[in-house]
């Protein structure tokens, strides 16, 4: 009898792009009829209410459990952009009112940012530039490695605050975060983490990683999308962006999405099999590397010598644009991409890859592949079949001038 897939799948697609989005786990949906049944507003304190309100509670600790963290420091929002965001604003506006006294950064005027940050972070520190702050951005390196030397110089005690992801949702790379964490600690000030490439692809303790702030979203962990949650550090207090209700304890207004939530609740009870998911996906994505060089001339892995994600290869391959290659990839039942899926359709160059100083045109030459707990080798060995033709089509076309 055939074994039921962990995830959701589409008839003829090969899905590998779940840096974008993952497939709904099985379980959450078989689990949302039960979990609709709970329709009732759980700020409500008649019956129907209870319910929904059981339901976020116990989603609130499972989370906190997956985490590492205690479950009144965390805040459901509707995604991770909202995370990143009331993060960022909300030290704005308290740097602005002197709300976070606890925190001593009252008249700092100096936020820092690493150069390769989703543009959700990007734009709400633009956001503070226009407000008259003072922001800078952290250098990486070729290699994909944030420019170590570079942070310390732009550390003093001017700064508020400071924003590195945990892992980048293009190359893959890791980041030091207790490492920078302890730098930016010890110039007193604040420090934010996107964490949402982490769940699922990597194994954390949020207190030992010693984050002011970390931002996680559902649906890139097999659950819903419209969910996501904010760590805000025991002491901290932030300012909700969106004022109503006081809901999460008057730190983001609005009825909570309890089917959302209770999706990533459902996903937090997978906690015991990441590991084991994290060393299948490091080896699929191994042998794909592989054969990617060995049968594509010029393959290049963005960020191979680094610290990675174990089911991200960025590459970049001579010859090919990212977009025809994505394209006829499509064609062929194979959902990849060229970079981050917030950025799908700008005809520019990653930000990110050119932050790491590749040129426009190895830019425009990359492919991102995104590997899942679902994943196969049968899937990997039929994808590089049809990369190897696509690729050798494409380059053929442009050597005879058919192709720009």
């Amino acid at each position: 009898m055939k074994t039921q897939a962990f995830t959701l799948t589409q008839e003829n697609i090969i899905y590998l792009d779940h840096n974008a989005t993952t497939p709904l786990a099985q379980s959450v949906f078989d689990s949302i009829p039960e979990w609709s049944r709970h329709w009732g507003n759980p700020s409500s304190i008649h019956l129907a209410g209870r319910g929904p309100k059981s339901v976020l509670r116990d989603a609130r600790k499972q989370f906190a459990d997956l985490i590492g963290s205690h479950p009144l420091e965390l805040i459901f929002t509707s995604g991770g952009s909202e995370s990143n965001n009331l993060a960022i604003q909300g030290v704005l506006h308290a740097l602005q009112t002197g709300q976070l006294k606890a925190a001593k950064i009252e008249g700092r005027k100096k936020l820092l940012y690493s150069a390769v940050e989703h543009p959700s972070v990007v734009q709400a520190m633009q956001l503070a530039a226009r407000l008259g702050f003072d922001v800078q951005t952290i250098p990486v390196l070729r290699c994909g490695r944030i420019d170590m030397e570079a942070l310390k110089s732009l550390l003093d005690e001017s700064v508020a605050l400071v924003s590195v992801m945990y892992a980048n949702n293009e190359t893959g790379n890791i980041y030091p975060v207790r490492e920078i964490a302890d730098l930016v600690h010890g110039v007193g000030a604040l420090f934010h983490c996107d964490m949402v490439q982490a769940l699922g692809k990597a194994e954390f303790n949020i207190k030992e990683l010693d984050v002011d702030f970390a931002s996680f979203s559902a649906h890139k962990f097999y659950a819903l999308k419209g969910c996501g949650v904010l760590f805000c550090r025991t002491g901290l207090v932030l300012e909700s962006l969106i004022q109503g209700g006081g809901q999460e304890r008057g730190r983001r207004a609005g009825t909570e999405n309890i089917l959302a939530i209770a999706a990533l609740a459902k996903m937090s009870e997978y906690k015991s099999d990441i590991l084991k998911h994290l060393g299948e996906m490091k080896v699929l994505r191994d042998d794909l590397e592989a054969q990617m060089k060995a049968r594509i001339e010029g393959v290049l892995i963005n960020g191979e010598q680094s610290a990675r994600l174990p089911n991200t290869t960025s590459a970049i391959i001579p010859g090919v644009d990212g977009e025809s290659l994505l394209m006829n990839l499509d064609l062929k039942g194979f959902a990849v991409s060229t970079g981050a899926a917030c950025s799908s359709g700008n005809p520019e160059p990653s930000p990110v890859l050119l932050a790491m100083g590749l040129s426009r045109a190895e830019a425009q030459s990359s492919l991102r592949v995104g590997l899942g707990w679902g994943t196969t080798k049968e899937q990997i060995d039929a994808f590089v079949e049809a990369l190897v033709e696509v690729t050798n089509r494409l380059r053929s076309l442009d050597q005879e001038g058919q192709y720009v």
